[in-house]
């Protein structure tokens, strides 16, 4: 029986389908944090997006596209994430354990030199074949090829939605319009999340904000209406403010590899500041699995709490 948060969260979507709504439901009473409307999705497309040995040489189980899911379903995340392969490889094994997501769009490390634009690698078909909850697709705010990024991403979310599929975006800002530093600012971050979720996202995926404001014109409104940025907890909030006053979804990445208590401490802000949850690929997958497995219940502890 859905709990109370569960509904008010589902009540946001009240343009969706039964199906978009059976599979968001399903997705939020998985595992650990099963009712709490609070998410901890373990992705693993970084063999595609970084290579194989940057991805799972410092814990070589990882090769395997089942410990991946076995660690998903061990640890009690909410759904598992990963591109056409991987998934191919685990959905029948695995079949009914965990909510997957199937990754639509993936790039590497191997092209230079052009504007980021990730191709497509999966289809709404195949998520349905493989028995998957939800849809994953990455759009690059401030690329050149940012039209055609969201306009097949609008394809996909309607393609999804006829067949009762939510939709899962990661909006990364990155480009030629944006410095290195202005990738993860805070008004740029809040706008990834906009976008995201004017596009139709039913769960927004963003980076943690840094204390920065990129856009000349942004920063004269964050100074006149003194939006507060100085901690990590504030900025989050106005991330999560900037996806319809949080009434999206909105989960943050875990980032590179570092420290458990940095982890932690990062976590613990980012659940204060109202996140929904966290993303954790490498931050979980690189360790070995017990050591994983406890990271990722510090984690959802810390959003049980908030």
């Amino acid at each position: 029986m859905a709990t109370a948060r569960v509904r008010e969260i589902l009540s946001w979507y009240s343009s969706e389908n039964p199906g978009v709504k059976a599979n968001l439901a399903r997705i939020m009473n998985h595992g650990r944090l099963a009712g709490t409307g609070k998410f901890v999705i373990l992705p693993v497309d970084q063999g595609f997006e970084h290579g194989p040995a940057r991805s799972f040489a410092p814990n070589p189980g990882g090769y395997d596209p089942r410990y991946h899911v076995e660690l998903a379903i061990e640890a009690g995340c909410n759904a598992y994430a990963a591109p056409l392969g991987f998934i191919e490889h685990v959905a029948s094994d695995y079949a009914g354990e965990i909510p997957l997501i199937l990754k639509l769009n993936n790039s590497d490390t191997l092209s230079k030199g052009h504007e980021p634009c990730s191709a497509i690698t999966g289809s709404v078909e195949d998520a349905l074949r493989l028995g998957c909850a939800a849809i994953g697709y990455t759009i690059y705010p401030g690329s050149g090829a940012r039209n055609e990024q969201y306009e097949a991403l609008r394809e996909l979310i309607l393609e999804a939605k006829a067949v009762g599929l939510p939709s899962v975006v990661w909006s990364y800002p990155r480009g030629a319009g944006l410095t290195k530093e202005g990738e993860t600012a805070v008004d740029v971050c809040g706008y990834a999340a906009q976008i995201a979720a004017q596009l139709g996202a039913h769960i927004i995926k963003v980076k943690p904000p840094k204390d920065v404001v990129e856009q000349a014109e942004a920063k004269k409104v964050f100074e006149k209406y003194a939006i507060p940025t100085a901690t990590l907890k504030d900025r989050i909030a106005h991330v999560v403010q900037s996806a319809f006053n949080g009434r999206r979804i909105v989960i943050f990445s875990g980032g590179e590899a570092k420290g458990t208590e940095e982890v932690l401490k990062e976590v613990a802000e980012i659940a204060a500041g109202g996140a929904f949850g966290s993303i954790m690929g490498r931050n979980a997958f690189q360790r070995p699995k017990k050591e994983a497995i406890e990271l990722l219940h510090a984690v959802m502890d810390l959003y049980k709490k908030g």
